[in-house]
């Protein structure tokens, strides 16, 4: 943490955590909670995601357009996301609004309405985003890819819920999920740049000194099972996706499999990038990836390639996997590190990025990480625990999910067949 990084708790538990930016005359400030949609029961799936939709349509002393008037009258702009584990909302303005955000960010939490005719539109628009996704095969991949990866469980739910559970979803179930899920010890409110901390700590005080922390339910453990799952299309591509159990938050390897999905696929000089669309051809598109949880986490490599060049893709990706563990130099590991360090430094520069870091590492480590210390998790990868990585994953039962013309797709045996021989 950082001498401009400073953190205070309220007596209710809300946390706030400021990151004061001397060069800059705008600031992000916003609320970030510890709820995602491994939160929901089966039934409600999609509730975590119909909340955040409804942030800013209304509240007891605002409507959905005085919302938007305040918002855009001094320049500003606010948005909201909704992942696994947790949900956030935000806004951005100049440094002399801040206050307004804060209400309004207080406001939307802790008075909404939730509108029946608000509750009608959004719902629609909901349902327009679940069939777009459906209708985009390199966007809903993702999905199919959690749920095989870890199937019949909140983990592998999709975030936007399905069609079915948001038509039907009652109103009562998203008064019940917010009043059960947003409470003050699970919430952080977060503002970066020009922004003074006792000030907004007075500011958190006075419109959310009265939010209510009761104890939460606890979430269902993930259980990776990994596996296959196919859908036959009729599209111009097959979109793959082919991955593994990996390391969760705060696990010893967690920044190992940072840098190998970096060495593996993460920009133009990596090994799949190189190998399989600069020799080859057969890829447009093709990138590895590492994504942590509280309890697990997921490398990944994504590719989308034509119905006649899937016979040649993935036996190529599997030999480029199973090699790395021997093969791995010391000019890739600097390569990878430089590019991982220059990303965030990068990120750094920009309050939404600070404020978005800060919510997130609240929630999931309870207190920030400095930069020099995240540059030193990432510097302690040595050539020892990075060939220790992918002997990690690749005994792990594999998930392989495909859409498009997969006639000439190998089947799930033959890609297990091709890890065990090559392992």
């Amino acid at each position: 943490m950082t001498d401009d990084v400073r953190i205070s708790t309220l007596d209710n538990g809300l946390r706030v955590v400021t990151d004061s930016m001397a060069s800059v005359e705008s600031a992000t400030i916003g609320v970030w909670v510890g709820t995602g949609s491994r939160a929901e029961e089966p039934e409600v799936n999609g509730a975590a995601h119909f909340l955040e939709h409804m942030a800013f349509k209304g509240t007891t002393s605002r409507s959905a357009l005085d919302i938007a008037l305040e918002v855009e009258a001094v320049g500003g702009s606010f948005n909201a996301y909704t992942a696994r584990e947790n949900t956030a909302y935000f806004m951005k303005v100049l440094r002399n609004d801040v206050g307004l955000a804060t209400d309004i960010l207080a406001d939307i939490l802790q008075h909404p309405t939730f509108d029946e005719e608000e509750l009608r539109r959004e719902r629609g628009v909901i349902l327009q985003e679940i069939g777009q996704a459906h209708d985009t095969p390199d966007d809903i991949i993702y999905d199919y890819f959690q749920e095989t990866a870890y199937p019949d469980q909140a983990m592998g739910r999709p975030i936007l819920g399905t069609s079915d559970l948001v038509r039907n979803m009652p109103r009562d179930a998203l008064i019940g999920f917010m009043k059960e899920r947003y409470q003050a010890g699970n919430m952080v409110l977060v503002a970066a740049g020009a922004v003074d901390h006792d000030q907004i700590v007075e500011q958190a005080r006075q419109n959310f000194g009265d939010l209510t922390n009761a104890p939460l339910n606890q979430q269902e453990p993930a259980r990776y099972e990994g596996g296959d799952f196919r859908e036959n299309r009729e599209s111009e591509q097959v979109h793959l996706k082919l991955g593994f159990e990996s390391a969760s938050y705060g696990a010893d390897d967690q920044f190992d499999f940072a840098v190998l999905s970096n060495i593996l696929g993460g920009g133009m000089s990596s090994r799949l990038f190189q190998e399989v669309r600069e020799k080859r051809g057969l890829v447009y598109s093709i990138f590895a990836y590492a994504s942590a949880f509280q309890d697990s986490g997921l490398f990944g490599i994504y590719a989308g390639t034509g119905p006649d060049e899937v016979p040649e893709l993935l036996p190529i990706v599997c030999d480029e996997l199973v090699k790395l563990p021997d093969t791995i130099s010391g000019e890739e590991l600097e390569r990878a590190r430089a590019q991982l360090k220059a990303s965030l430094l990068m990120g750094m520069e920009s309050t939404s990025n600070r404020a978005d870091q800060l919510g997130n590492q609240m929630l999931v480590y309870g207190r920030p990480w400095s930069m020099e210390e995240l540059i030193e998790k990432i510097d302690a990868v040595t050539d020892d625990s990075l060939a220790g990585a992918p002997k990690k994953l690749i005994p792990s039962k594999p998930t392989l999910t495909a859409i498009g013309p997969l006639a000439k797709l190998d089947s799930y045996d033959a890609l297990l067949a091709r890890l065990t021989c090559s392992a």
